[in-house]
């Protein structure tokens, strides 16, 4: 079996315009790639996409695969429970639904098909849940609040890779997590993150626009996404040549 988040080819269009023209890369396990680029390039649509939300339709001719297996015509849940996570830039928020219970319901579909990984008890589960939360200095309060309700930005991105952390995904992709954080929350971010990736093999996909993350997330692989394409590949240095020079010089 063929390891990894595969893209070929992919293109993407939104109420009938085309956005992503064509992007291929290979995010194989415990990699972390990050994809930069513009506003209006195509990161966040790429993210979507990948994740199978219903307003993007991937065009004929592309082909993503985890794992060797196609996953295009696979809805969201399906996606979730093959091993794909997306952390969204602005999560929802969900008045009246706790953040253990919500955890608690996602955990077990993302196991269904394992009963083995079942909690026979609601206790159990939670205490579980606790113990994550303290490997990733959570206060347990966080736990019992509303499902998004009344966090700060700094504070959703916790949840968010809490929630990473509980179900154990294949491949991560980090749409813009950085956004509206100040430096301590990005710091607190990333050094998760980093715990995560290393604890379970993670492949991380990192969207982002700036290279504050990446100072703390160091990436194998820089992919520059322009106009829906990738102009341009390459290691770390990359970053610093893309704050020099910006993307004026990649454009068509």
């Amino acid at each position: 079996m063929t390891k990894g988040l595969q893209l070929t080819n992919l293109q993407v269009s939104i109420d009938e315009k085309q956005i992503l023209n064509g992007v291929s890369l290979t995010l194989k396990p415990g990699e972390l790639h990050a994809i930069m680029g513009p506003n209006g390039s195509g990161k966040s649509t790429l993210a979507y996409a990948l994740a199978g939300h219903p307003s993007y339709t991937i065009l004929s001719g592309s082909k993503v695969t985890l794992d060797g297996e196609d996953i295009i015509e696979l809805s969201p849940d399906e996606r979730a429970q093959k091993g794909l996570f997306l952390a969204f830039q602005y999560p929802v928020e969900v008045p009246g639904v706790s953040v253990q219970n919500f955890l608690r319901q996602a955990y077990q579909a993302r196991f269904a098909s394992e009963p083995n990984r079942q909690f026979k008890t609601v206790l159990a589960f939670r205490n579980h849940l606790k113990a994550i939360a303290q490997e990733l200095k959570i206060d347990e309060t966080f736990l019992r609040r509303g499902l998004n309700e009344g966090f700060s930005g700094g504070e959703k991105k916790q949840l968010e890779i809490l929630q990473l952390a509980v179900l154990e995904p294949k491949y991560v992709i980090l749409d813009e997590t950085d956004s509206g954080l100040d430096i301590d929350a990005i710091k607190k971010v990333a050094k998760a993150v980093a715990v995560l990736q290393k604890k379970f093999s993670l492949g991380v996909l990192v969207i982002t626009h700036y290279q504050r993350i990446l100072q703390y997330l160091k990436p194998d692989v820089v992919h520059v996404l322009v106009a829906g394409k990738i102009k341009q590949s390459g290691g770390p240095e990359l970053v610093e040549k893309l704050e020099k020079s910006g993307y004026t010089t990649l454009k068509d």
